[in-house]
């Protein structure tokens, strides 16, 4: 969907930096208290829309269509996941904490309160992805999602940043 206003460029706001930071958001708050790092959220970011590329009976359809050659999708997600993560600890819906092994993000305070504001199909469908995400992957260490990134995606993309990634758990 292109919007356009007088005297400006069209935007584009399907996979945008705001869209991106309120998915953000939304996966955060469904993983509090977990901490989650700039991989993990990469991972997750595109498993919210993608979840049909999960296995299992319960696994909900995709948000976003199934595009052909979609395995370097993590490695360009990254960047864009990143800005957005900053945009959303701006506005303080993301704490960012430092920890012995790296920077992570955790919901704030205040997402709780923004995102019961979001009620649009979309909004609400992608809440609910977010949580079955949660529900599976939140008691997983990093190596663990990490090897469902590997089998269901690939093993080039999980290793994009896979030198930099921790071992254990970020909880």
């Amino acid at each position: 969907m292109e919007v356009i206003s007088e005297g400006r460029q069209p935007s584009h706001p399907f996979n945008s930096t705001l869209e991106t930071g309120i998915r953000s958001v939304m996966l955060l708050e469904a993983f509090y208290p977990r901490q989650c790092d700039l991989i993990e959220m990469t991972w997750l970011d595109h498993l919210v829309v993608h979840t049909a590329d999960l296995d299992g009976e319960d696994v909900p359809p995709s948000l976003h269509p199934d595009l052909p050659n979609r395995t370097g999708e993590l490695f360009v997600r990254r960047q864009l996941v990143e800005k957005s993560l900053r945009i959303m600890q701006q506005v303080h819906l993301v704490d960012v904490v430092e920890t012995d092994l790296g920077v992570t993000f955790v919901a704030s305070e205040d997402a709780p309160t923004y995102l019961d504001l979001l009620q649009s199909d979309y909004s609400m469908a992608l809440k609910e992805r977010a949580r079955w995400i949660a529900q599976r992957f939140a008691g997983m260490a990093t190596v663990e999602i990490k090897a469902v990134i590997e089998a269901k995606i690939g093993r080039w993309t999980a290793e994009f940043r896979a030198d930099h990634a921790p071992t254990g758990s970020s909880a």
